[in-house]
């Protein structure tokens, strides 16, 4: 046996004789990682993901027969799947050990299927035992546990995975269709992919009609001729002697955002306000208590990761996988995460007398003050999972910052930071008010708070700023040095982000933990949406005309509360509240038939406009098309010239310094990355990645970009930097 605990190819004895358990999961590094907790009866193996699938070629799904699902083996996987069968038929007994959400849970069914080893629940047509074992740690005590405590294939989340799949399959290939003919020829739509193209889409529009409306508000920079020495709360510091208060009151009427609407309005105040004389009118202490964060479920790990990070979700569920299977800790693969797909806020007992144990030992035991219980805010939350935590708290995350890749260490320290605040105690904060009056005018307020106790926030940190206002009392006279008008303009709603819109969809109860990703990756793929220079998405052209047809003749599918619905439905089957058949054929009914008329009624959009330009390599003309990341001219003559231009407005009036002749336009790459390149392509491949200003660099004559607000030069060998970028 191999120190990893796989049976050698050459190992005669072996392959003559067999072996007693086979064990089965998804992935090499899982089965790495759990063969060094079993025994030399067990062998581990991975069957490297998902071993069947609906059929690319065709629907697949037999309507007319309770929608029974067609599935295939893909080519791609019957040389894996034919070497499991081989194992299991040496091994007396079969322990299937894929993930615990439902997706895992399906897995495992596929498994027992592909391998020919009939129903799971009858012993005369399957004589080999056959047992499905779940945890939420890849440990040794959680493996052991689970080994302990086996049982079969839960049918009611595998017709709840197929439900879904089922679902997802029967919109996709009725509406790609419908967009074919009605659009272009290579579009695509899913189901919850469309709510969230739909989100972003009226974002935008919401953004677009959005009207500024000018607002005011008046500070004051008042000063305490003599401040008390030291501060009457004994708290040790600078001694503070000058406050800035915000009018909030003028002429006994309190003021509202928009009060104060123009500049007019500011001076007459300031005005008002001169020689008069300022005092303290009221000053209140009190004591604020701020309580931990829960720890990390899926949708709330993205969000922090994106937004301290700018992992993308795709990004940070990758990483959380391989902290979750297994990385290589002093020489021997480790899981260092619990189960990374989860809407759960629930922690084991176990975990939080660790967490308990490990806080007294690096921070004292005023940091350790008892574990704390959490419910999750989710809706559909399924509590029986458990939240996303380290698997041993003890790990602590600078001892194994050399041991992990730089995106694993981050991620890792997130995750451990977060669960183990989640443990901690409040903090206490001194929050103090001021109030000054300009004689019977105006009301002015003052607003700071000091930590007393930082609590959970050793470990969290709060985004708040400390503010320690001066120690006066009321009554006592005080001298304004300044009065400021600030000018302010409300804004539009921005973007979302990726994390901001998961937390939409989680709030509308779109989509599941094991979802957000692969939603997201979608529309971005299809084109429908990209990501600007702050990494917020926003709707292409091809994404606007798309989910405008969807909403005007399919609204039900684009409409958050009816997909919501679906999410619940399909809940309910994993619950055995519902039937599988029942929830795909009240969906299918109605939606075929509003298909059907559709394809029939609605008029095809043309997308090619004519142009007065021809084509530079046949002379045919040039026609305006869409396409995933806008509009862009193409030769008629297609497919026998595939001549491409962008359209002018994506032009940068910077000549290619390559061909001198063509000019550098705004592109993107098939991952939907800006760069711009010779608008000359294929003839000339001249590419940059960052935007070109047109200068020449004092230093090489290469193009200079601009980089982060500032002037590079194109050339990487080139050390060239601008004078602000050396100061």
């Amino acid at each position: 046996m191999s120190k990893f605990g796989f049976w050698p190819l050459f190992d005669v004895g072996v392959l003559e004789f067999g072996f007693m358990k086979l064990v089965i999961v998804e992935s090499p590094t899982k089965a790495k990682t759990i063969s060094q907790f079993l025994g030399e009866s067990y062998r581990v193996v991975s069957s490297y993901g998902h071993v069947r699938d609906l059929p690319k070629s065709k629907l697949g799904v037999d309507i007319d027969h309770n929608f029974e699902p067609q599935y295939v083996i893909p080519t791609k996987v019957r040389k894996r799947v034919n070497e499991l069968k081989k194992d299991a038929q040496k091994a007396t007994e079969l322990i299937l050990a894929t993930d615990e959400d439902r997706e895992g849970e399906a897995i495992a069914w596929h498994l027992i299927q592909a391998l020919g080893l009939g129903s799971t629940k009858s012993k005369a047509q399957n004589p080999k035992q056959i047992e499905r074992i779940v945890f939420h740690e890849i440990t040794k005590q959680a493996i052991e546990e689970a080994l302990k405590n086996p049982r079969s294939i839960d049918e009611k989340l595998v017709d709840a995975q197929q439900a879904r799949r089922v679902l997802d399959r029967l919109v996709g290939y009725n509406l790609s269709p419908f967009l074919w003919k009605k659009v272009a020829r290579g579009l695509s739509a899913g189901r919850v992919q469309s709510v969230a193209l739909r989100l972003i889409v009226e974002r935008e529009r919401e953004r677009r009609a959005f009207q500024a409306q000018e607002y005011w508000n008046v500070v004051a920079s008042l000063q305490v001729p003599n401040p008390k020495s030291p501060p009457a709360d004994g708290r040790a510091g600078k001694i503070q002697n000058a406050l800035e208060a915000e009018l909030i009151e003028w002429n006994k009427q309190k003021l509202g955002k928009f009060d104060i609407q123009n500049e007019k309005q500011t001076k007459e105040i300031i005005k008002a306000l001169q020689g008069i004389e300022w005092e303290i009118a009221n000053v209140e202490v009190k004591e604020r208590k701020l309580n931990p964060p829960l720890p990390f479920r899926t949708s709330t790990m993205q969000q922090e990761a994106s937004r301290r990070f700018g992992f993308s979700a795709k990004q940070t569920m990758m990483i959380a996988q391989q902290l979750y299977e297994g990385i290589e800790v002093n020489g021997r693969s480790t899981g260092l995460i619990t189960y990374m797909r989860t809407d759960s806020a629930n922690l084991s007992n176990q975990f939080l007398t660790a967490a308990q144990r490990v806080l007294s030992q690096h921070f004292g035991n005023e940091y350790a003050q008892g574990s704390r219980r959490y419910t999750s805010q989710a809706k559909g939350a399924q509590e029986a999972h458990e939240a996303i935590r380290p698997s041993d708290p003890a790990l602590i995350p600078q001892e194994l910052q050399k041991e992990l890749l730089p995106r694993q260490w981050r991620l890792y320290d997130l995750i451990w930071r977060r669960a183990m605040a989640s443990q901690m105690p409040q903090a206490r904060l001194r929050a103090k008010t001021i109030d000054v009056v300009a004689k019977d005018r105006a009301l002015f307020r003052a607003n700071g708070s000091t930590t007393d106790f930082d609590g959970f926030m050793r470990l969290w940190p709060s985004s708040r700023k400390e503010s320690e206002l001066p120690d006066v009392s009321q009554g006592q006279k005080i001298t304004c040095k300044k009065i400021t008008p600030n000018q302010h303009f409300t804004e539009p709603a921005p973007r979302y982000s990726e994390a901001t819109l998961v937390k939409t969809l989680e709030e509308n109860g779109i989509g599941r933990p094991s979802t957000y990703a692969p939603t997201l990756s979608t529309i971005q793929d299809r084109g429908y949406v990209m990501r600007d220079e702050n990494r917020r998405l926003f709707p292409t052209e091809l994404g606007e005309l798309v989910n405008g047809l969807l909403v005007e003749h399919f609204p039900e599918l684009v409409d958050v509360t009816f997909t919501a619905t679906m999410e619940k439905e399909l809940d309910e089957v994993a619950e055995g509240l519902q039937q599988y058949v029942t929830v795909v054929r009240d969906f299918w009914k109605p939606f075929s038939s509003h298909v059907e008329e559709k394809l029939e009624t609605v008029k095809e959009i043309k997308v090619k406009e004519p142009t007065d330009e021809t084509c530079p390599r046949c002379g045919k003309p040039l026609v305006i098309k869409l396409g995933r990341f806008g509009r862009f001219l193409a030769c008629t003559g297609f497919p026998d010239c595939k001549t491409t231009k962008s359209i002018k407005e994506n032009r940068t009036n910077v000549i290619c310094p390559r061909c001198k002749k063509g000019e550098l336009v705004c592109k993107r790459s098939r991952r939907g990355k800006v760069f711009y390149g010779c608008s000359d392509y294929p003839d000339c491949d001249f590419a940059l990645w960052d935007k070109p200003n047109g200068k020449a660099c004092p230093n090489c004559n290469s193009l200079l970009v601009m980089k982060r607000g500032e002037e590079r030069c194109s050339d990487k060998t080139c050390k060239w930097l601008p004078p602000t970028a050396i100061q």
